[in-house]
């Protein structure tokens, strides 16, 4: 199935800024803090502004670039240095733990209460299936947040939401998931208000379930005998997985300078960040057909890819301008006029959430541990299978993926250094996802040099994110209450899931 762009007449109906994790709805809601069903907005228009924002919220430059895409080492920052440092600005953290809940959260909340009363499930299970993938995002940011009281500033309503335990949001959310997926079938659906999928319900149930992996895995160590059986009934579930690329969860944006890729639009107005030598160093090693899309050979020496070391000071990064790498010329083209942006390709690639690249090194892992009704003898094929995805999800060739895979060092080998391999490979088609990268790293260790750098602030990668400061004034009883049951409220505390 051909993937669906973004509506632009849809995004004009809403005012939609793509790189801000905020929308104003208030031409569109009654009141956008209270979900109502019987005035709605047409759910289409609320569910394509939703999308968008959860999509220039994982996929833009103040998550990633200033934040996760550092700390998987995918990228480097060159300048204005604090974040690759660990030295983050309360403002930037405000934003991360903010933006969510008062704008694509609510969204899908609203779309799910017109799909509810209109008794249409290809309505309200797509708004369950992103709702917990933000909810996901969020929680292994954070730790415990605000999960089943939250969304519900109505009338009478929790205005101070509890903050649920990591381990019951994830059971919460596996069960989301396992409900949407049942239900969806029938109805009649968000159609053309649905830039992932057009209303294929077929495809959405196929997201659910890749994302049913995605959790399950992420329970490997701390929920063990859970972990196994989601990772089986995903398997096993109705719908299916994703069978290609062209299943893949992504948001395909109409690049017409106007709403752009989140990454293309940043990068037409800056030009401080680089590759971080973590990745390139693997890519230039093992000839990766992904190099040349990833990044751009250096302005000092254009026949050359290299990176950036992270966590230096501006003194020692500013030399690195010039001697590392850019991210790729369709995202970032070289600056020779401020305020342009990328390529024609760049400005309209997709914000990639769930792959099935992504899926296939699930399973190749799990099948690696022997884990989920999955047996070792199955792993090479799913993490062949894996690699081709990412290469050719990128722009690569098949031809090119069997080269890269006839490497000694890149074919599959089994046991530990089998299990290495697949953490390896899923990091690196991981870029632009830096969430998901950080979060594996966090789980497995894998890649074992992603440590800090030389002038950070801190002696560790961070395990997490701290609260937002503004939780400290509106709901503070409920976030001291989750500090004193998680940990203190620093970067080196560990949620659940990381064991």
């Amino acid at each position: 199935m051909k993937n669906t762009r973004l509506s632009v007449a849809l995004l004009a109906v809403v005012a939609l800024g793509v790189t801000a994790c905020e929308t104003d709805l208030t031409g569109l809601n009654k009141n956008p803090n209270s979900p109502s069903i019987d005035t709605p907005p047409p759910p289409g228009t609320i569910f394509t502004n939703a999308i968008a924002n959860s999509a220039g919220y994982v996929g833009g430059a103040g998550y990633q670039n200033s934040g996760v895409s550092l700390l998987a080492q995918h990228t480097a920052q060159a300048q204005y240095v604090d974040e690759d440092r660990f030295a983050y600005r309360s403002g930037t953290i405000d934003g991360y733990f903010n933006g969510p809940y008062v704008a694509d959260l609510m969204d899908y909340e609203q779309v799910y209460l017109v799909g509810q009363k209109n008794k249409d499930p290809n309505t309200w299970g797509p708004a369950r299936v992103m709702q917990t993938l933000m909810f996901q995002t969020m929680t292994d940011m954070f730790g415990d947040i605000p999960y089943s009281e939250a969304l519900q500033g109505t009338a009478g309503s929790t205005l101070k939401p509890k903050y649920d335990a990591q381990k019951d949001i994830y059971y919460g959310m596996l069960k989301t998931l396992t409900d949407a997926n049942a239900a969806m079938g029938s109805g009649t659906g968000l159609g053309a208000g649905d830039p992932i999928y057009a209303g294929n319900a077929a495809k959405w149930r196929k997201f659910a379930n890749a994302l049913r992996l995605r959790l399950a895995m992420r329970l490997q160590k701390a929920d063990a005998a859970k972990a196994t059986a989601e990772l089986a009934a995903a398997i096993a579930a109705p719908g299916g997985l994703m069978t290609s690329n062209a299943d893949n969860a992504q948001v395909n944006w109409p690049g017409d300078d106007q709403y752009n890729n989140p990454w293309a639009g940043n990068f037409a107005t800056r030009d401080d960040y680089r590759m971080s030598k973590t990745l390139m160093d693997v890519l230039v090693a093992n000839a990766d057909p992904r190099t040349p899309i990833y990044a751009q050979p250096t302005t000092a020496d254009p026949t050359k890819y290299a990176g950036e070391p992270n966590g230096l000071d501006n003194a020692s990064a500013s030399g690195y301008m010039t001697a590392a790498s850019r991210i790729g010329a369709m995202f970032y083209p070289g600056k020779t006029t401020y305020g342009t942006f990328g390529t024609a390709a760049g400005k309209a690639a997709p914000t990639f959430l769930v792959t099935f690249a992504e899926q296939n090194f699930i399973l190749a892992e799990a099948a690696n541990r022997g884990i989920g009704g999955l047996n070792a003898g199955q792993a090479k094929a799913y993490y062949d299978a894996g690699v081709t995805a990412s290469i050719t999800q990128w722009g690569g060739t098949a031809a090119q993926a069997a080269a890269y895979l006839a490497q000694p060092a890149i074919a599959y080998q089994g046991g530990a250094a089998g299990l290495t391999q697949i953490l390896t490979q899923k990091w690196i088609a991981f870029f632009t996802q830096g969430q998901e990268a950080w979060a594996d790293w966090r789980r497995t260790g894998i890649p074992a040099n992603i440590v800090p750098g030389p002038k950070a602030t801190l002696s560790y990668i961070p395990r997490r994110m701290m609260y937002a400061t503004t939780e400290q004034t509106v709901n503070k009883e409920q976030l001291d209450a989750a500090i004193a049951r998680q940990g203190a409220d620093a970067m080196n505390t560990r949620v659940w899931w990381d064991k």
